[in-house]
């Protein structure tokens, strides 16, 4: 059987922790920073777990199922 690919847009953008669980980049972190609070953009940072009714698909296209 051939080899499965993973899709190159989503190893970008989701990483699988020890645990296996998914996480991403957070949203509304690129532009137009000047009006967003210290608070708020130190948030953006941290990243953020997939919710749950997204995880099957993208353990798809990670090639993880």
């Amino acid at each position: 059987m051939p080899q499965q690919k993973t899709q190159s847009a989503a190893k970008k953008r989701f990483k699988v922790t020890g645990t296996g669980k998914l996480t991403r980049r957070h949203a509304m972190q690129s532009h137009m920073l000047e009006k967003k609070s210290a608070k708020r953009k130190r948030a953006f940072r941290q990243k953020q777990p997939v919710d749950a009714s997204n995880v099957k698909s993208i353990k798809r296209l990670l090639g993880l199922r």
